[in-house]
Formats: C-alpha cells, structure tokens, sequence
C-alpha cells in the first residue's frame, strides 16, 4: 500500500558514497535537522566512535545479499556492480525490502545510509516507487587518497607494510569504481553531490544546498549564527587522514586516474546531472575497466599460485578434521559396542579384543 500523507509522499533520503568519505557525519546532521532514522542504530565502535548513523536491519540486509558473492563495501571489480544487481533481484529479496520499508514510512523524511546501498540502488528504487515513496540521494565526495587513508588508519593498523601498501592501492582502485557506479546508479533521480570538507567548514551553507537541490524541510534555523547541536557534532578536528600527492605509495597510472575522477566528480556538486561530466565519467569508466583488466592479467599467476595454495590448506584442514571425526565416530561405537557385550562371566575387555580383531583361531 502506497506510503502518502494527506498533501506529499514520503521522501527517502539515501545516503552513500565511498566508505570513510564522511556518509556518518551527513547522516547524523540530517537526523539532527529533522529527518527519521530508523531504528535500532548500529552502535558506535572504535573505528566510528561518534556513530555511524546505520540502521542495524539495512546493513544486515546489505551486508546478507553482498557477502555470499564477494562483493566489499568498496569494490575495485567493474563486475561487482552486475553480480549485486543479480543477487538482489530475487522475489524473496525484494519482498523482504518491501515488508520492512513499508513498516518505516511513518514519517514525512526518512533517512536511510549506509555506503553498500548503491549496489543494489535497483531493488530500492523499484520498492520504493511500488510504495509511492520518493527517493533521494546524498552522495558524499572525499579525495581518493584521503579515503584510502582513513581506511588504513582505522582497519590496517596492525597489519604488514606489505599488507597495508596492496589494500591502499586496492582502495584508491575502489574508490574509483565506486564512483563510476554511485554516479550511474543515482543518475535518474533526484540527487545531489557533497563534499565532506565543505560539510566540516561550514554545516549550515552544506546543508541549505543538500535541502534546496532534494527538496528537503528541517526543523532548524541554518542563519549564520544561530546556535545549534550541530555545532559540536560536526568537529573540524574530525577531518583527519589528509595526504599530499606523495604520501602513498600508489602505481602513478591509478593516481592519476583517480585524481582525474575527482575532479569530474567535483562538477556533480554544483550541478548533479552535468552532462559534460557524465559523459566524461562513462570515458573514464572504460578505460578504468581496461587498466582492471591488466591488472588481473599481470597478476595472474600469483593469483592461480594462491588459489592452488588455498585448496591444498583447505584440503588439509578438512583431511584432518574428517580423521578427528572418524576417531570420535569409532569412539562412539567402541563404547556402544561395550556396553552391549554380553556379560557371561568372561572379561568385557575379551569382547572388545575379539570384535576388533575378529574370530581367533583356536
């Protein structure tokens, strides 16, 4: 049943872009301004310590359809985007989705985020229409690199250099993608682009553009000066894992893929549905598929090396716990066998001996 009040539909604010590119802190200033945030809220960790402002069933839900196909938050992979559209396409996916939206839709403005929706933009955008509710998109622009960063900083911090140095080229190869394909699946509808820094300098100018361009109502006066809760929330300090062009060290070819991305996706903030930048971005996209490509077939080898190694290890894992498991089985049946001997004077243990080691000659 459509969610409608008596004068305007409801309107669903989708809040995505890269992880760590600031989705928490818009998401936060929108529930401060007003808008409805469904309940219960993934809590606060280390990593977010202010919130993440999620809803604990969208990330279950996102996190449900994308686990089982491989596919990460931020994905390098230009078939990511296909194999989501396919897993989220199942009756029983969208009928979840459709039961658990429409027990939301109470309120005018419901805010919805976390950084996997765009992959499965589809399945929200088709639930969505068949409940009469209108959707927005909040896309949250952060540098690549400033990204990979972050990410770093908060998940890589224990790991190898190694390590650390291939996730950030990982992330930086994933940051463009998910640019490619936040930018596709949010070009039909109502949407606007915002950088995280201009958020941080000034929340009040940020958001009367984010209001103006969604079409949005909030509970607060944005006049300079007016004091507010935001005020605190939105901390300067938070902007941290700022990096200068040689503080990573990430293949030259990607940098400055990446860094030309950026500045095309600046154009969206002041006009979301710039035609020029989207072209260009379709440009980019093809030749950002084809560098993949080489990629994959550069590292070809070390990727069947690897694969041979995991089967084995996994073949010896699953050697040595199918011989627990026999042990424990013979166990069982040794004592179900004892226990069943018959008692005519003779030592059980004559049972035990005999049934092992079969009839003895006389």
């Amino acid at each position: 049943m459509p969610a409608q009040s008596s004068r305007h539909p409801v309107r669903l604010v989708m809040v995505t872009g890269s992880g760590r590119s600031g989705t928490s802190t818009a998401a936060g200033v929108l529930k401060r301004l007003g808008l409805h945030l469904p309940q219960p809220e993934k809590p606060a960790d280390d990593a977010n310590p202010r919130g993440f402002y999620e809803t604990q069933w969208v990330v279950d839900f996102h996190k449900s359809l994308l686990k089982p196909i491989a596919v990460r938050t931020g994905d390098s992979r230009p078939r990511a985007a296909q194999l989501a559209a396919e897993a989220a396409a199942r009756p029983k996916v969208v009928k979840d989705l459709r039961e658990w939206l429409a027990g939301q839709l109470d309120h005018p403005q419901v805010v919805i985020k976390d950084p996997r929706a765009f992959w499965v933009n589809d399945l929200w955008r088709s639930v969505a229409e068949e409940l009469g509710v209108e959707l927005r998109y909040l896309t949250m622009l952060r540098h690549p690199l400033e990204v990979a960063k972050s990410r770093d900083n908060a998940f890589l911090s224990d790991r190898t250099t190694e390590f650390r140095r291939q996730r950030e080229t990982s992330n930086v190869a994933a940051w463009c993608n998910v640019a490619f394909e936040s930018e596709r699946a949010t070009r039909q509808g109502t949407r606007c682009f915002l950088r995280y820094s201009d958020l941080v300098a000034d929340w009040r100018s940020a958001m009367r553009s984010v209001g103006q361009q969604l079409d949005l109502e909030f509970d607060a006066d944005l006049s300079p000066g007016e004091p507010h809760e935001i005020d605190s929330f939105v901390d300067p300090g938070l902007y941290r894992s700022q990096v200068g062009p040689d503080d990573m060290d990430v293949p030259d070819d990607l940098r400055s893929s990446a860094e030309r991305v950026w500045n095309i996706m600046n154009l969206l903030v002041e006009d979301p549905h710039d035609s020029h930048a989207i072209e260009q971005l379709s440009v980019m996209r093809a030749e950002y598929g084809r560098m993949h490509d080489f990629a994959v077939a550069i590292a070809l080898d070390d990727i069947t090396a690897q694969h041979v190694e995991t089967r084995a290890r996994t073949g010896r894992k699953l050697g040595r716990r199918h011989r627990r498991e026999l042990r424990r089985l013979r166990a069982e049946v040794d004592e179900t066998q004892d226990e069943k001997a018959p008692d005519n004077g003779g030592p059980r243990s004559w049972w035990t001996r005999t049934r092992r080691m079969g009839p003895q000659r006389p």
